[in-house]
């Protein structure tokens, strides 16, 4: 088995890196940066977000793995303390891989089209203030979009932004899309759904700003701005994100222990005598 592993870069994250190794190299697992069988990352789902987009050339080729250092994460649901175990479980266990979809965005400007992949999700907004942008949904216009911006996210990305602002929690076994307005103005001139959109994987959507916007683009945790964007293609990719599971931890488990706080001996009903 071969590994790479990434940590957050705080005292405690390197510390448990350097743990990490010395537990894998006693257990005969190989590091190998190049090309890893599984992806180790240690802090939190920033940084699994971050080992994603390193790894992005092989992201079919690798799984991976999240040591959280903090709170519970989406990603990272290994416990410091627990490091011995996975360790133990990566060296003597096949584990199973549970892919999630992700999303393909296509910036087409002036000059160029340039294709990116996203975990979690884009974001578009204007570097002026309102963003003003046409929604197209399979070739057919949808809405003219007036407000703060527009997420467009994955279904295991959904429990990030996307809720913040009022989007629906999707289970990451759906291969689809979403898309969810910032702060839409809506009154007697503008009218947008006001609502978030799923798309499922064989549609796609088109944002058309107006052509001279100066545009503030994030994709996950990168970020970029652009202007002279013509057109943004959103789209289930055909690639999928795998990560590597060697025991049960049910996606409705991380969304009730990360909102809601409860284990379920609390939300068992109790019988009155």
């Amino acid at each position: 088995m071969k590994y790479a592993l990434l940590d957050r870069g705080d005292s405690l994250s390197r510390e448990l890196a350097e743990q990490f190794h010395a537990l894998a190299q006693y257990k005969g697992l190989r590091e190998d940066p190049a090309s890893p069988d599984i992806v180790v990352s240690i802090g939190g789902d920033g940084t699994l977000l971050q080992a994603f987009h390193r790894f992005i050339d092989r992201v079919q080729d690798v799984a991976f793995v999240g040591v959280h250092t903090g709170h519970l994460g989406f990603y990272a649901d290994w416990k410091k303390k627990e490091l011995a175990q996975l360790v133990d479980l990566m060296a003597t266990t096949e584990p199973i891989k549970a892919s999630y979809p992700l999303l393909r965005i296509q910036i087409v400007t002036d000059d160029e089209t340039r294709s990116f992949l996203a975990l979690n999700e884009f974001t578009l907004k204007s570097m002026e203030g309102t963003l003003v942008a046409q929604l197209n949904i399979n070739d057919e216009p949808f809405e003219m979009f007036r407000g703060d911006g527009i997420v467009v996210s994955t279904p295991s990305g959904s429990t990030g932004y996307n809720k913040s602002i009022g989007g629906a929690i999707v289970h990451p076994s759906l291969e689809a899309l979403q898309i969810a307005e910032i702060a839409s103005i809506n009154n007697r001139v503008y009218r947008t759904l006001g609502s978030s959109v799923l798309l499922p994987k064989h549609h796609h959507c088109d944002i058309v700003p107006e052509p001279d916007e100066p545009l503030s683009v994030w994709i996950d945790h990168l970020t970029m701005q652009l202007q002279g964007v013509r057109s943004i293609v959103c789209t289930v990719a055909d690639d999928k994100v795998h990560f590597a599971r060697y025991r049960s931890f049910p996606f409705w488990n991380r969304v009730r222990e990360a909102f809601i706080g409860t284990n379920s001996d609390e939300l068992t009903p109790k019988r009155h005598k």
